[in-house]
């Protein structure tokens, strides 16, 4: 039976998809790294995780079980992607599953600074009442900018336009504009027209610190920034010093370039006591319903990996969807260098051996192949000892139909 260890509390929705298949389930609450990894690894074939567990470099050549990972958020900067594709282990995560979360959250502080709303409310819990419509407006016919037109900035750009916001957006990549929200060729001018910015970039090395002192300094007086991407974005002491000036007129923050490891831990930052600043605690997806929507998403890929060699939305072994049919056997999943000439070995492999090919995927990306072939006939293991030999192999999965 497989074993699947699943860290950082995953919601429970997870465990019911490994259930249905029979994998044997065992959790840890919270992360775990280096050599307690490495430890609870032993004899585990598939790992979920969250943001705070690293799967380097060591852990991963350490773990000779390991044949998939399941990160349970967007983002896997947390993991040794090379490495992973190196050793032929598979990684699946859930980039849209949380995305109505992280955009409600966009709406609704864009609307309480806009409010002036944090002000209000630690006003009255000091004991103060003070009604006042000063500085407080709708965000109806305001102009939001975002940054990263991708799932979550262009489901941003509907709800925003419902308001009746004027959307604008900036993008390194092409992006078909969502309704009628209009693409600004620079980053520049969407800071310069935008009553609001919002921040939805990822995790590239190159996006550390894109947000510094002179982006900041290019933005609207009076304007709102909103950062929902990654910690290491935005310059946060530059921010302050533009929201203490009057520069800007608030900010919501809810992720950080240092964040605690677990609940309760003490935490500071440069921005807190300031006026109209929310500050939340990475809570942009922690929804029950993305959770729920999360671990099953997640779940549901890596068990359709280990029982069918899917890899359909994989971020690094090549695509392929198609399930085996009523006549397969076995099902070879095979992992390997993208070499010119692999697949006439394999095929010498299994011509020398007797099997009966139904069908036959080869995908490919960058340094990495990826081939299943469907056999209606019996197998030898001689042959699997071949495919192994092989010097292009990295790994190798026979999967019975019925598995």
């Amino acid at each position: 039976m497989a074993r699947a260890l699943l860290l950082e509390s995953p919601h429970e929705s997870a465990d019911e998809v490994f259930a249905r298949v029979g994998i044997d389930v065992v959790r840890a609450p919270g992360a775990l790294q280096g050599a307690d990894l490495v430890d609870a690894l032993r004899g585990v074939d598939i790992l979920g995780i969250r943001s705070k567990t690293s799967l380097t470099r060591e852990v991963l050549e350490a773990s000779a079980h390991l044949t998939a990972i399941g990160a349970y958020c967007i983002g896997t900067n947390q993991i040794d992607l090379a490495t992973a594709s190196r050793l032929g282990i598979a990684v699946f995560n859930a980039p849209y599953a949380n995305t109505r979360s992280v955009v409600e959250l966009a709406i609704a502080e864009a609307i309480a600074l806009t409010r002036r709303l944090p002000e209000k409310n630690a006003a009255l819990q000091s004991g103060v009442w003070a009604k006042s419509a000063e500085g407080a407006h709708e965000v109806r016919g305001k102009t939001l900018g975002i940054v990263g037109y991708g799932s979550i900035g262009t489901q941003l750009s509907i709800l925003a336009e419902a308001l009746g916001m004027h959307v604008i957006f900036h993008d390194v990549a092409e992006r078909l504009a969502i309704g009628n929200a209009a693409r600004v060729r620079s980053l520049s001018q969407l800071l310069a027209a935008s009553d609001i910015v919002s921040i939805h970039v990822d995790g590239r090395p190159s996006n550390k610190g894109f947000f510094g002192k002179d982006r900041i300094a290019e933005m609207k007086r009076g304007a709102i920034l909103i950062n929902l991407s990654r910690g290491s974005v935005v310059d946060v002491d530059a921010l302050r010093e533009r929201l203490a000036d009057g520069s800007l007129g608030g900010a919501a923050i809810d992720v950080f370039p240092r964040e605690p490891d677990a609940n309760g831990e003490r935490f500071s930052s440069p921005l807190a006591g300031l006026p109209n600043v929310i500050l939340t605690p990475h809570i942009g997806g922690s929804t029950i319903e993305a959770q729920e929507s999360i671990g099953a998403f997640v779940s549901d890929k890596l068990t359709s990996y280990w029982r069918k060699g899917l890899t359909d939305m994989s971020v690094n072994i090549p695509c392929i969807d198609a399930s085996p049919d009523s006549t397969t056997r076995h099902r070879v999943a095979w992992i390997h260098s993208n070499t010119p000439g692999a697949l006439a070995l394999v095929n010498a492999v299994f011509a020398d051996a007797g099997a009966n090919i139904d069908a036959q995927t080869l995908a490919t990306t960058g340094d990495v192949g990826y081939m299943v072939t469907d056999i209606s006939s019996p197998l030898p293991s001689s042959a699997l000892t071949e495919l192994e030999a092989l010097p292009h192999s990295i790994r190798i999965r026979v999967l019975h139909r019925d598995s």
